[in-house]
């Protein structure tokens, strides 16, 4: 027993200040690029390197097994849902209700000096422009050509060249030029009718529509403009679509053709409900887009049922947007934000007046608000950034053209149109407040699966930020927290770096602190050591030793 002491006492007088320089400085070193490389990865990879090594390697090789899938088979058929799902809910759609270019978006910026749209937004509606209001067979229809060296034939098709255009005023003069060019070609076959029109409305009559539309969209400074030119777009786009629907079966360029003036038909007549809708003129609006669904039940690409919801919460018509909601909020549909969180106000504008946290937590929910509070987790756990908005926690700006199913994109186009809805519903804000932030505590973390959806996909953020303008914060579901092992190596980083510091300034000093230190931990084994040499015979000790 006093050898051990002794020899300890021997180790610890021999060590110089400079060793303890040299272990503090090497920890500190070491420690340091462990947490650099721990931050590099979880910047990169949103997790930390060590946890994932010991959860993927270390756990198998202890004996930990995942019981959450029971065979391979049935672990890669999820995983292949999984990703299959993820793909699809990352994939950007078209705002249903994006507001106006000329007459909204730029007279923000006006305003403001801020862009509210991102190039990678600009980019896809012009993708989708070109998909929607063109075709192979254009430069058969003189009305969307223009000439080269006084003929029709062989020419670049204008309205295609504006709808790639990047300069807004190239556009507007590509729409113009195209008119002008359609009214030349059809003036001799409709002069007749082109006489009433300039009597009647002093403007001209042509049958290019997309120009109109184009001009509706951009050129326009006011909804009230904006009107006017959706009226002109549909005049025309109605008689290319008669024309169009009596020759789609002679053979596939006219069939090209009859799809596109179907979609342009269906374009115009929506923008124009949405120009009521903006106007006050609501009641006319909802006529509208039921009109629209009942004449093209098919195209459900265009969710015009989304402007029929909102525009029926204006009007407080709740019966009449519960009848929209069973129709649309089926197992079998996509879901949106403006799906889920219109279910759950209606819900709780049944119990939101007369509710109370105090008197629910004596009391225990009721099934009408069990059965709000369950929609509400629904709608949170599809998309968890709507609610900030809804509480006016985050500042809203104007929505984009595309958003992102389940992404801030999707919650700011909701909470712009909807959050007056909610304040109108007493006390849905309040059950909202007190309830929200229990979905998260249901839902596994980290997100390998969902409680009532599939896990919400990690595309989402990436995809916002090129959607959304730079002067916004975008909101990140699940918040990344830093992993355990990156702070426990800072703290461990900054502490040995202190104390190499320290030795280095002051090392008699120091070597006195660790030898102490050095002490205090051995002390307790030098305890053990002094209680089994007193129980074990001094013989059988010594003999012990010399082994």
């Amino acid at each position: 027993m006093f050898g051990t002491e002794s020899s300890l006492s021997m180790f610890l007088n021999t060590l110089t200040p400079k060793f303890y320089v040299a272990l503090t400085g090497t920890s500190s070193l070491i420690s340091g690029l462990i947490l650099i490389f721990e931050w590099w990865y979880f910047r990169k990879y949103g997790t930390s390197f060590i946890e994932q090594v010991s959860v993927s390697h270390l756990r198998p090789l202890l004996g930990g097994v995942d019981n959450t899938t029971p065979s391979n088979s049935t672990s890669n058929n999820g995983d292949s849902d999984s990703n299959r799902q993820s793909v699809s809910e990352c994939k950007v759609w078209r705002n249903p209700l994006n507001l106006f270019r000329g007459a909204e978006y730029n007279r923000y910026t006006w305003v403001t000096g801020r862009e509210p749209l991102t190039y990678y937004d600009m980019n896809l509606s012009a993708q989708d422009h070109q998909t929607f209001f063109t075709c192979e067979t254009d430069h058969l229809r003189p009305a969307d050509a223009s000439k080269k060296d006084c003929k029709m034939e062989n020419s670049d098709i204008l309205m295609q060249k504006a709808w790639r255009e990047r300069n807004p005023q190239a556009r507007i003069s590509a729409a113009h030029e195209a008119l002008e060019l359609n009214e030349v070609f059809w003036r001799p076959l409709l002069q007749p009718l082109q006489a009433k029109r300039r009597t009647q409305s002093g403007i001209k009559f042509t049958m290019c529509a997309t120009a109109y539309i184009l001009l509706a969209e951009e050129e326009a400074t006011t909804i009230v403009e904006a009107e006017r030119l959706f009226k002109q777009a549909l005049k025309a786009g109605e008689v290319c679509y008669r024309r169009s629907q009596q020759l789609q079966h002679h053979g596939a360029q006219y069939e090209a053709q009859h799809r596109r003036d179907t979609n342009v038909l269906v374009y115009i007549k929506r923008r124009l409900a949405m120009c009521s809708r903006k106007l006050g003129r609501t009641r006319e609006a909802v006529k509208m887009m039921r009109d629209l669904m009942k004449e093209f039940p098919l195209l459900s690409m265009f969710n015009i049922h989304e402007n029929l919801l909102e525009a029926l919460l204006e009007l407080q018509a709740y019966a009449d947007v519960q009848a929209v909601l069973a129709k649309y909020d089926d197992i079998s549909l996509p879901k949106s934000a403006t799906i889920c969180y219109t279910a759950a106000l209606l819900k709780a504008r049944a119990v939101s007046d007369k509710f109370s946290p105090e008197a629910a937590s004596r009391r225990g929910l009721s099934t009408a608000e069990m059965n709000a509070v369950e929609a509400i987790h629904r709608a949170v756990e599809f998309n968890p950034h709507v609610p900030k908005y809804l509480l006016e926690m985050k500042s809203l700006i104007l929505p984009p053209e595309h958003i992102l199913k389940r992404g801030d994109s999707e919650a700011i186009a909701y909470a712009f149109f909807h959050l007056q809805h909610w304040k109108r519903v007493e006390g849905a804000l309040n059950l909202l407040h007190c309830t929200w932030e229990g979905t998260f505590r249901m839902i596994p973390y980290p997100l390998e699966k969902g409680h009532l959806f599939y896990p919400y996909p990690i595309c989402t953020e990436t995809a916002d930020r090129e959607l959304l303008p730079s002067f916004h914060e975008v909101s990140v579901y699940p918040k990344k927290e830093l992993p355990f092992f990156i702070l426990f190596t800072a703290g461990l980083c900054s502490f040995t770096a202190m104390l190499a510091l320290l030795t280095h300034q002051f090392p008699e000093l120091m070597g006195v602190f660790a030898k102490a230190f050095l002490s205090t931990l051995f002390a307790p084994l030098n305890f053990v050591m002094e209680k089994v040499e007193s129980i074990l015979p001094s013989s059988l000790w010594h003999q012990l030793t010399r082994i």
